[in-house]
């Protein structure tokens, strides 16, 4: 029986960890359907681990992931785990997106082309489709790779550290496109350390230690009082919120 609540992804006493060390503690969350969740939290919070639960390609200790839809999900990863050696093309970088529908042998069709052309127009990288993926800056790298997970047209669009060491212009395109994503009916959900990406989403978790603290808006949830717990930081002698990132 599926007990997911009709309006989003259910994460339902979620333990999970690597080599026998547990990461993630018993997470019972909520993530609506239809918009962003940020998930936020120091390194080693687990924000890493229940991306790669939702994503399928970790499988939990205990627990359940429930209405997840029927397409697989999309897990762009961080730009740094993608080798620089890769012989390949922004365009083609992009269309690998596509493999999930067409498999390895079947040619593209024209709105196949179409949507991978959308995507790289979305994310700005349509003038570097001929560049080699390790010609690219950073940020040009991040946005092909989230035009890759676009391309996949998912149900669930997973992002670890979208817009980490990336400058201005491009954390503001990579958000600008997760929120159009979300309005148009993605479930989008991104682990950030980027505190204004945060406060963009509909909805956010916050987790220490491997287990969550809270969640819910996220100016409600990212207060003042919270990050400094998560990230035991001591309270300063003249308030005022931390850096997130520990800086």
């Amino acid at each position: 029986m599926n007990n997911a609540e009709p309006d989003g992804i259910a994460v339902r006493g979620v333990s999970a960890g690597y080599s026998r060390r547990t990461v993630l503690h018993d997470v019972t969350a909520h993530l609506p359907r239809s918009g962003v969740t940020s998930l936020v939290g120091p390194n080693g919070a687990g924000k890493s681990t229940l991306l790669a639960v939702l994503a399928g390609v970790l499988e939990p200790v205990s627990g359940a992931i429930e209405g997840r839809g029927p397409r697989r999900p999309a897990f762009v990863m961080q730009r740094s785990a993608v080798p620089d050696a890769l012989p390949l093309t922004v365009r083609e970088a992009v269309r690998m997106g596509r493999w999930a529908d067409l498999g390895l042998w079947r040619r593209p069709s024209g709105e196949d082309r179409a949507l991978v052309e959308e995507c790289m127009e979305r994310l700005g990288v349509l003038d570097l489709a001929g560049r080699q993926l390790g010609s690219l800056s950073g940020g040009q790298r991040q946005r092909t790779l989230v035009a890759q997970g676009l391309a996949q047209r998912p149900d669930l669009l997973l992002l670890d550290e979208p817009t980490a060491g990336l400058d201005q212009e491009a954390r503001g395109r990579i958000a600008d496109v997760l929120d159009g994503a979300g309005r148009e009916g993605m479930t989008v959900v991104h682990a950030t350390h980027d505190l204004d990406l945060a406060l963009r989403a509909e909805h956010c978790l916050l987790l220490g230690n491997g287990r969550l603290t809270a969640q819910g808006a996220p100016g409600e949830v990212l207060t003042s009082e919270a990050l400094r717990q998560v990230w035991n930081v001591p309270e300063p002698a003249h308030p005022g919120p931390p850096s997130p990132t520990g800086r």
